[in-house]
């Protein structure tokens, strides 16, 4: 089943809001956003770089480590009270704008 940008970012609140301590203060998020990308970025080295897993190496993903950016980024967003689909609609709008020409486009044959 497919779950919209809103029906995430309420289940993510859901799941926080159960615990005393809440979201992390912005400065700890974006810490724990950064170490994630980190682990992203060592998942796409082993995968399509020169630097292979050693044999004692935890089992992660690329999928994984994505998920792990999409739910800190949802916390994020919630904690600030942002509307990640209104966040994204706007982005997309900027593209189309600003950056309409800036790309070759391919032919709509």
């Amino acid at each position: 089943m497919e779950k919209s940008l809103d029906e995430i970012q309420r289940e993510v609140d859901q799941y926080i809001s159960q615990f005393k301590e809440g979201y992390f203060s912005p400065l700890a998020m974006l810490a724990r956003m950064s170490e994630e990308v980190g682990e992203l970025a060592r998942e796409v080295n082993h995968s399509f770089g020169e630097k292979p897993k050693k044999t004692d190496e935890a089992d992660n993903s690329i999928e994984l480590e994505l998920g792990d950016i999409l739910f800190i980024t949802v916390c994020f967003a919630n904690s600030l009270g942002i509307n990640l689909t209104e966040a994204h609609d706007k982005v997309i709008r900027k593209f189309n704008t600003r950056d309409a020409n800036r790309w070759t486009k391919k032919d709509t044959d």
